[in-house]
C-alpha cells in the first residue's frame, strides 16, 4: 500500500500552441486539464506498476473539486481535507518545436484549524496503516506555510512505523532532513541550493549524495537529468548509476515524480539496490514519452527495464 501526501495539489492545465511570443496574443489549438501536483504523477506511475495508491491533500473550490473528479476518473482513492481557499492551476505550454514552458501558481496556505484538521486525518491514516504502508511526500509547500510541515509528518510517520519518502526542495527539504526520512530524491539543482555549492561532475554528484545521507537521509538518489540517475541504500552501500534511456521525449514534466514511485514500489515489493534503480529510471523514461506527466505506460516500463544498465561506481569513478 501507498500513501501519497500533498500539500500543495493543482490541476495541471495543458496549452498547446505553434509558437509561444511574449508580449503578444497567443492562441492554443488545445486544451487539457489533469489532476497534478507532484504527488499525484506519483500515485499515477503506482498505479500502473500495480500497486495501490491513496492520495490525500487539502483541496478546495471548483479546482479542488475538478482534481478530486480526475482522481476518481483514473480509478486512484482520494481522502480530501475541505479547506477554505481554492485548489490551484498550474499551466503547461507546449510549443511546436517542444519547448515546455511551465507556470505554477504558488497555491494557499490552509488556515491553522485546517491544518490541524490535516494532521489529525495523517495521524489517524498512519495508525491504521502503520508498517504496511509507504508514505509518500512530495512536491512544493503553499506561499506562507511552515517551512517545517513535512519534517514533522515525517516525524509522526515515522513514530508509527511507516517507511517515508520524501522529494521537496529547499528550507522544507533542509528541515525534513532532521526527521530522518527513509528515501529522498532531490536533483543537481535541488541538492546544490541544499548543500550551498555547485555540483559537477560524477565525483560531486557522489559527494552530493554521500552528504545527504550524512544530513539525515537513509537512502537517497540524485537525479542529473540527461545524465542519469545516482542511488545509494544507505551510508555504508556502494553508489549506483543507471544512464538515461534514449528517448525523444515528449515532455519531461513528472518524470521524477515517476521515477520516485519506481523507487517506492521497488524498495516496498523487496527488489535488490540494482533492480530498485532499474526500474525507477524505466519510469521516469517512460514518462518521457508518455501523452501526459504520471501517465507512464506499463509496457513501455517493462520495455525500459530491460533496457537500462545499471553499473556500480568504483571509488575513483
Amino acid at each position: 500500500m501507498f500513501l501519497c501526501i500533498s500539500l500543495n495539489p493543482a490541476v495541471d492545465k495543458r496549452l498547446y500552441l505553434p509558437s509561444l511570443v511574449r508580449g503578444e496574443v497567443n492562441r492554443a489549438q488545445t486544451v487539457q486539464s489533469f489532476p497534478g501536483g507532484k504527488s499525484v504523477h506519483v500515485a499515477m506511475v503506482l498505479q500502473a506498476l500495480g500497486g495501490k495508491p491513496t492520495w490525500t491533500g487539502p483541496c478546495g473550490g471548483a479546482s479542488g473539486q475538478e482534481l478530486l473528479a480526475g482522481l476518481s476518473a483514473l480509478g486512484i482513492q482520494a481522502i480530501p481535507c475541505a479547506v477554505q481557499n481554492s485548489t490551484r492551476t498550474n499551466l503547461e505550454i507546449l510549443e511546436g518545436n517542444g519547448v515546455v514552458t511551465e507556470i505554477l501558481e504558488p497555491g494557499s496556505a490552509p488556515h491553522r484549524d485546517e491544518w490541524k484538521q490535516f494532521e489529525s486525518q495523517c495521524k489517524r491514516l498512519f495508525a491504521e496503516s502503520a508498517r504496511d504502508v509507504s508514505i509518500i511526500f512530495s512536491g512544493s509547500l503553499p506561499a506562507r506555510a511552515a517551512t517545517t510541515l513535512y519534517a514533522d509528518l515525517i516525524a509522526m510517520a515515522r513514530g508509527f512505523g511507516c517507511k517515508t519518502f520524501l522529494d521537496t526542495s529547499g528550507e522544507p527539504l533542509r528541515q525534513a532532513l532532521n526527521s530522518r526520512p527513509y528515501f529522498v530524491k532531490p536533483n543537481r539543482e535541488e541538492a546544490s541550493q541544499l548543500l550551498g555549492k555547485r555540483i559537477s561532475g560524477f565525483a560531486g554528484a557522489v559527494d552530493a549524495l554521500q552528504q545527504l545521507l550524512t544530513l539525515g537521509a537513509q537512502s537517497a538518489a540524485l537525479s542529473l537529468g540527461s545524465e542519469g540517475l545516482l542511488f545509494s541504500p544507505g551510508q555504508d552501500s556502494p553508489v549506483l548509476f543507471a544512464p538515461v534511456v534514449p528517448v525523444q521525449p515528449r515532455s519531461t514534466v513528472g518524470c521524477g515524480d515517476a521515477a520516485l514511485a519506481g523507487f517506492a514500489f521497488g524498495i516496498a515489493s523487496g527488489y535488490g539496490p540494482e533492480a530498485t534503480l532499474q526500474l525507477a529510471a524505466a519510469c521516469g523514461g517512460a514518462n518521457c514519452v508518455a501523452d501526459s506527466p504520471g501517465a507512464a505506460r506499463i509496457e513501455k516500463i517493462r520495455d525500459f527495464q530491460q533496457k537500462v544498465q545499471v553499473r556500480e561506481l568504483a571509488p575513483d569513478f
